[in-house]
């Protein structure tokens, strides 16, 4: 036991180590400043030229937006054809068929927000045009774009006053030519040399020790897992994503990739600071941030090498903590710290089973993604914050009488009408729709069976199962309590709607706050200026994320896991 947690001290010194220099590098890239890896700027005026991009020109927010939509929109088209085509074009060595409409619905969209929710077994359901065409593609492209969300937000905060933000087009190749492709490779070459596949041949048939014939699948898997794990994409290559022997084969290519699932988002919030020269605001965040990943990793690494009291009833040891649906090659330790990595941020990536992990880890995995803003998808995290800054700035700023102004700029009506919605929207996607799914599944039995049915448990665990797939797609995570049935027209359709309004609308809201306060006049500091940059504020913004965020989800948290906790 010592050796894992030695293990898993490693892994996050190595996350705080990286992301360092990496967030000081992104700052420098997005600024436009020299960097070693100028010599792609051939390679982003020839896309510039080939698109009739000028990437030199300034947007306002709303052109800003109005770029990133567009594209999305186009993206979601190219998704949805190639997925339900795919049984006819190239690279389809195993002969899978094409996705059904819902299906390709629901996976196109998934890809599209960052969120790689997959209603489907990874080899099975997907063949290699469609992996690297459509879900590798948009792996690069999705993580791109909300980092330029990011960059642009960044750009009018750094401004004393602007009508501006930058240029999205610009943001979105840089993000993906300097910061994510080079980092895809280098994690890439390692995993091939780690064993992970990277070819085009069909499924091997193999003889197990048994003496019986297995057909394993391959493919051109390490291209793929580098891009799924830095951009907080995390959908597998493998139906069981991480966890899948070939796709995660060894302890050593399972602390670089969980390390990868943090690292961007770590780093962003640090570029932050060195883009808008507020060092000390961009610690701040971070420490709250990371004191928040530290409390729920201890928690649930204590839950899970303490094994299951029904089993200690029994009379069984658990010399190695709660294995079930765990990996003996990774442990329960390192699997509790990539659950706990795996849903601070929008990665949804696993490497063991979370239906199978015990009640209050469940919890915390839940909690994780229903407060949806530590460190979170690259990008998008530190702006899920940054909402609840302008809140926490608002109602300091009537608590102790100032004027409520975040550097520089008043922070009015307007702009918390905004804040509000996109806070309360997240709670508002999780329990309706998890409302609406119990109230069918209770009093429209025949339209569950219909669908094949749903649930493989009852009680407060089937109830977990529901809520943990519509705070899953809406915080854009992706990962599941796999108990749960959920390749039907009604979970395709609906969680696809939640995964599109649980990504725009957040982003929509931030980048309009970002735009409208940069229009303002710039205030100097002054006696009576709230400081920002403090561990107080620090402490008032945990506390306004904890009793909005939090508290909205308790209820139902009461009668899911926790409720499966008490019964133990």
């Amino acid at each position: 036991m010592n050796t894992e947690l030695l293990g898993v001290g490693l892994q996050v010194v190595l996350m705080l180590v990286l992301s360092y220099p990496l967030g000081k590098y992104i700052a420098r890239v997005y600024k436009g400043e020299k960097t070693w890896l100028d010599f792609m700027l051939p390679v982003e005026k020839f896309l510039y030229k080939v698109c009739g991009i000028n990437a030199d020109e300034e947007m306002n927010w709303k052109t800003f937006l109005k770029s990133m939509l567009i594209l999305n929109a186009f993206w979601f088209i190219w998704g949805m054809v190639f997925l339900m085509a795919q049984g006819w074009l190239p690279l389809n060595p195993d002969a899978n068929a094409g996705q059904t409409f819902d299906q390709a619905f629901n996976t196109s969209i998934s890809f599209l927000v960052n969120c790689n929710l997959q209603h489907y077994s990874g080899e099975s359901g997907l063949t290699y045009f469609t992996q690297l065409f459509v879900i590798m593609f948009f792996q690069f492209i999705t993580a791109a774009t909300g980092m330029a969300a990011m960059a642009g937000v960044m750009h009018s905060m750094a401004a004393k006053t602007t009508k501006t933000i930058g240029n999205f087009w610009s943001f979105l190749v840089r993000s993906c030519t300097r910061i994510l492709l080079p980092l895809a490779l280098l994690l890439g070459f390692i995993f091939i040399l780690q064993g992970v596949p990277m070819g085009f041949d069909g499924r091997m048939k193999i003889t197990t020790l048994e003496g019986v014939e297995q057909l394993v699948s391959q493919g051109p898997a390490a291209a793929i897992v580098p891009i799924k794990q830095l951009g907080t994409n995390g959908g597998g290559f493998f139906g069981t994503n991480s966890s899948h022997p070939l796709e995660n084969p060894t302890y050593f290519t399972n602390m670089l990739q969980n390390c990868a699932i943090m690292l961007l988002p770590m780093a962003m919030v640090l570029a932050f600071g060195f883009y808008v020269k507020r060092r000390k605001l961009a610690y701040g965040i971070f420490s709250v941030m990371l004191f928040a990943y530290l409390v729920d990793t201890v928690a649930m690494i204590y839950q899970e090498t303490n094994g299951n009291p029904r089993i200690d009833a029994m009379g069984i040891a658990q010399k190695n903590g709660s294995m079930e649906g765990k990996e003996i090659r990774f442990g329960a330790a390192s699997t509790a710290l990539w659950g706990s990595s795996t849903t601070v941020t929008s990665n949804g990536s696993v490497n063991g089973m979370h239906d199978s992990m015990m009640p209050l880890s469940g919890t915390i995995e839940m909690l994780n993604m229903q407060i949806n803003t530590w460190f979170g998808g690259v990008g998008v995290g530190w702006m899920n914050y940054y909402t609840f800054i302008i809140m926490a700035v608002f109602i300091s700023g009537l608590m102790v009488g100032r004027t409520p102004e975040f550097l520089g700029k008043k922070v009015e009506a307007k702009e918390m009408k905004i804040a509000t919605i996109v806070v309360l929207l997240h709670p508002f996607l999780i329990l309706v729709g998890t409302a609406l799914a119990s109230y069918l599944f209770v009093h429209a039995p025949g339209f569950v069976e219909s669908e094949g049915g749903w649930l493989k448990n009852s009680g407060s665990h089937g109830l977990s199962e529901m809520l943990y797939e519509f705070t899953s797609s809406a915080a854009n995570n992706g990962s599941g309590f796999e108990g749960l049935g959920d390749n039907t027209p009604f979970w395709n359709y609906a969680c696809g709607i939640v995964l599109l309004f649980g990504r725009f609308i957040p982003i929509i809201g931030q980048v309009a706050i970002a735009g409208l306060l940069a229009e303002k006049k710039f205030i100097p500091e002054s006696a009576g200026t709230l400081k920002t940059d403090t561990s107080t504020f620090g402490m008032m913004t945990f506390a306004v994320i904890f009793i909005v965020a939090a508290l909205s989800f308790f209820p139902v948290l009461a009668l899911s896991s926790i409720a499966e906790h008490l019964s133990l």
